[in-house]
């Protein structure tokens, strides 16, 4: 699956989700870019975004053919991620598009 991380996630987390083609927001060139028009951008080049962004799902409309994993953690540094790694690859894997899902605590 192509994921987009988003810029709030660091670019560390890409080389823990093996199988995966990831790139971030950084990357794209599209830093700084309002939510609502990151996901239109991702939509069609993306099939999942990966935020910690706890509002996104409630604030924004999700293209439907993109699913959204929003991960719960204390921190978004990557020490405090990667122990989530393997809850989000089985999240990766069973997400389908236009839905939501939340991985963590």
């Amino acid at each position: 699956m192509r994921i987009l991380l988003d810029e709030c996630l660091p670019q560390e987390l890409a080389d823990e989700l093996a199988g995966h083609e990831v790139s971030t927001v950084q990357q794209e060139g599209w830093s700084g870019i309002e939510n609502g028009e990151l996901l239109r951008r991702a939509s069609g080049k993306f099939g999942a975004f990966l935020t910690v962004d706890k509002h996104l799902q409630r604030t924004q409309d999700l293209p439907p053919d993109l699913a959204l994993v929003t991960i719960k953690a204390r921190s978004n540094r990557i020490q405090t991620l990667r122990p989530l790694v393997p809850e989000l690859l089985k999240a990766l894997e069973s997400a389908r598009p236009g839905t939501f899902v939340r991985v963590g605590v």
